[in-house]
């Protein structure tokens, strides 16, 4: 019987082919009382799993070195830097000892807590980053009941669909001998690794379903299609041919796009469009010039600090920001100094605030924490001598916060100097726009830094009130909303007025269906996931400045939301065809 599942587009494409199912997360865990003498055995015995369990990882980062991803790279690092952590096994350990209990219910009991802390994080990517944890306990349990940690060799055939409740970045890992045709799972969002790996492989990928390892079997015929969110079991002929001719009309696009690797970046009136890469860890890089960024718009520091027991050092941040830069061979390299605060709290820094997202995060929790801020600053300084570095700082709003940060900077300077360490003097400092307070009032940042770059997220969610992780609310989230419009052509317009470079590294950037809006903005410097540049030239190149100037500055002046879309619909179907709209 034919039937269809909703859920969240992540990874764009279609995918048909048979389904195969992972067993899901949950996992039911006996609990049992031993006697004394045999506790120092069930000790050892969950540290042979434990350690069973490092070698699995081990050999998997180790097979995967030559041909995956970063971000699945990544994810297995974090993996093994979870399983590492004492906050995972010391606890267990002593709950054996305390409760006389078995590894299996001490270990739950520890994951229990740790999922809690997670809870309480208002960061969605990091609250996502739970699922992590989640896997690595069940990997460990397995092994401690016996039960095959890895799928079975013999999963059939070509473009297999992976239906799961979720996954693991091992399991994805572990699947690439496999000829995947796209993933499918219960839970997960817009930044759960699955989605973030998907992305990376171009698989297409639908997630948050809720209850598709239950309702499909093994080895149905499935259509997953990336793009609407949909997922469609035993679709009937009619349905089949018709996905059947999309797809095949997407892999020819797809083949058209790859082209457009070197070819220059500019409009039909011939102006320049820099395309650049957002990147969290310094492997993304291999994936950013893959797709011919022009350089890195945004590089997120915080991967560097979270999930572990104190700061990194100075001579470890220096080490991934110099990669990075020397791998770019002389292109740009933005680095965000680090965006944490309440509600991404480092670890055995605990606070407590009303509202986190309207606490000390961002450049507020760096000026709180000086040492720690200078720190980053000069290893990101120190970079600078190795490639063309420019630093953002996020979360800017007050003219003091501007001064006490340069201040800061030019402490760190003369902390290098001291030493004989030589950096780039006339390194650019840069400030995010993302709070409408400062879109708003940008005189001060035109006056004393050097760049702007606008986060879109986080503008969006501030300008209208709205988390995008909150469910009941999600669907009020709107980059083309009417304000937030505004607040993003205000900021371009000032500063191309005042001769100062301007970008946009939210997700906006990287959505071909808002190029030409953007455009006609005035926006010529965009950063996004490497897997979308491809996409957003093509537009680039299809797209005349002196056509979307008129039309977009009208469609701006309008208050009506649904008036506005229908606009831009026009707007990019008359562009992609040569034809002016009326």
């Amino acid at each position: 019987m034919s039937f269809t599942l909703h859920g969240l587009a992540v990874s764009q494409g279609i995918a048909i082919g048979h389904a195969h199912l992972v067993s899901h997360a949950t996992l039911e865990v006996a609990h049992y009382v031993l006697p004394e003498r045999f506790l120092d055995e069930e000790i050892e015995r969950l540290e042979r799993a434990l350690a069973e369990v490092r070698r699995e990882l081990e050999g998997l980062r180790a097979a995967g070195d030559a041909g995956a991803p970063a971000e699945l790279l990544a994810f297995i690092d974090l993996h093994r830097m979870l399983l590492d952590d004492p906050m995972l096994a010391e606890p267990v350990r002593a709950l054996i000892r305390e409760r006389r209990c078995n590894a299996e219910w001490a270990l739950t009991q520890q994951l229990e807590q740790i999922v809690e802390q997670f809870e309480q994080f208002e960061d969605e990517y990091l609250r996502e980053r739970k699922a992590d944890i989640v896997q690595v306990v069940e990997r460990v349990l397995k092994s401690l009941m016996g039960l095959p940690g890895h799928p079975p060799k013999h999963a059939r055939g070509e473009n297999l669909i992976i239906v799961a409740h979720d996954l693991s970045p091992a399991d994805t890992l572990q699947f690439k001998q496999l000829k995947i045709g796209g993933f499918v799972t219960d839970l997960g969002g817009a930044t759960s690794h699955t989605a973030i790996v998907a992305r990376s492989l171009g698989i297409p990928a639908v997630v948050g379903l809720h209850h598709a390892r239950e309702l499909i079997r093994e080895d149905d015929l499935v259509v997953v299609d990336g793009a609407r969110g949909v997922l469609i079991v035993d679709p009937d002929a009619r349905v089949l041919e018709e996905y059947r001719l999309r797809k095949s009309a997407l892999e020819l696009e797809r083949a058209k796009l790859k082209r457009l690797k070197k070819a220059r970046a500019a409009t039909l009136d011939g102006v320049d469009i820099e395309l650049c890469a957002n990147i969290e860890l310094p492997g993304d890089v291999t994936q950013a010039k893959a797709a011919g960024a022009a350089g890195i718009g945004l590089f997120r520091t915080e991967f560097l600090f979270l999930g572990r027991d104190g700061v990194p050092h100075e001579e470890e941040q220096y080490a991934a920001y110099r990669s990075v830069a020397e791998a770019m061979d002389g292109r740009p390299v933005v680095i965000r100094t680090l965006d944490i605060g309440a509600d991404k709290n480092l670890r055995g820094v605990e606070r407590s605030e009303a509202n986190p997202a309207l606490g000390q995060r961002a450049i507020r929790y760096c000026l709180a924490e000086p040492q720690l801020f200078l720190t980053q600053l000069r290893a990101i300084l120190r970079a600078s001598h190795h490639g063309r570095v420019r630093l953002l700082v996020p979360m800017l709003a007050h003219a003091h916060e501007i001064e006490q940060t340069l201040a800061l900077v030019e402490q760190a300077k003369a902390q290098l100097r001291e030493r004989g360490q030589p950096f780039d003097e006339l390194i650019e400092v840069g400030g995010m726009i993302e709070i409408p307070a400062a879109a708003l009032a940008l005189g001060v940042f035109l006056k004393k830094l050097d760049f702007l770059s606008i986060g879109t997220n986080d503008l969006i969610q501030y300008t209208l009130a709205i988390d995008r992780a909150d469910e009941a609310v999600a669907h009020l989230y709107d980059p083309l909303h009417p304000a937030v419009l505004r607040l993003i052509a205000h900021t371009i317009h000032a500063g191309t007025r005042a001769g100062m470079a301007v970008a946009v590294c939210g997700e906006m950037a990287g959505d071909p269906q808002l190029t030409r809006l953007l455009l006609g903005m005035g926006l010529r410097q965009f950063s996004m996931h490497p897997a979308q540049i491809l996409a957003v030239k093509q537009e680039v190149l299809r797209s005349s400045l002196a056509e979307l100037r008129r039309k977009v500055a009208r469609l701006l002046a309008g208050d009506d939301p649904l008036r506005l879309r229908q606009q831009l619909a026009r707007l990019n179907a008359a562009q992609a065809s040569g034809v002016a709209p009326n």
